[in-house]
């Protein structure tokens, strides 16, 4: 998965002095938004947006567990290419915009909306009644402007802490073989925030 994502965040050495590269933030994304829709993603359109190292992570880890992929991005090129690599297809950013796409899942992995611009949104209010969940890369602030706005649209939704204790805790099984302290990393990077 790492390879096809083009990115690795944790590397581990073998015995023999060769390593081992992953990529623990798409299986923690893509976990936490399965648990927030309570459901798998197979057959779920995802619409990813940014394309960058966070996007093609989830665009790739949303195709591999069977998930349709829609991807926006503010340069259509690079989300025509990020869109044909996994087999899913791009659309325009102001078609986004002016909501003009529905998926079961919105994945902003830009960003935007992150301290100290919290204005700031990637999508507008208007367009997230398109969608059932929101995610939100983002952690800092946890409940971003995107998060607020999609409650309100009715929207279930995960905020980017899932993601980053989530990949800190895969992260953590790769190094020790044994189950992390997941409720305690909770706790500490909550701690850090406030």
């Amino acid at each position: 998965m790492a390879e096809g994502i083009g990115a690795v965040n944790t590397l581990l050495r073998g015995p023999d002095g060769s390593y081992s590269g992953f990529n623990t933030d798409c299986t923690a994304a893509l976990d936490a938004i399965e648990e927030g829709l309570k459901t798998p993603l197979a057959g779920r359109t995802v619409v990813v947006v940014g394309a960058g190292g966070a996007g093609r992570a989830i665009a790739f880890g949303a195709a591999n567990r069977g998930a349709k992929v829609v991807i926006a991005n503010r340069n259509f090129e690079r989300a025509q290419n990020l869109a044909s690599t996994v087999g899913g297809h791009a659309v325009e950013w102001s078609v986004l915009q002016s909501g003009g796409v529905k998926g079961d899942v919105l994945a902003n992995t830009t960003s935007l909306g992150m301290f100290p611009e919290v204005g700031d949104t990637p999508v507008p209010a208007n367009a997230l009644k398109c969608f059932s969940l929101v995610f939100d890369a983002v952690y800092n602030p946890l409940e971003t402007r995107l998060l607020r706005e999609a409650k309100a649209a009715g929207a279930l939704t995960v905020d980017g802490l899932q993601m980053f204790i989530g990949q800190a805790a895969e992260q953590f099984r790769i190094f020790t073989g044994s189950d992390p302290p997941v409720d305690l990393m909770r706790t500490k990077v909550l701690t850090s925030l406030t």
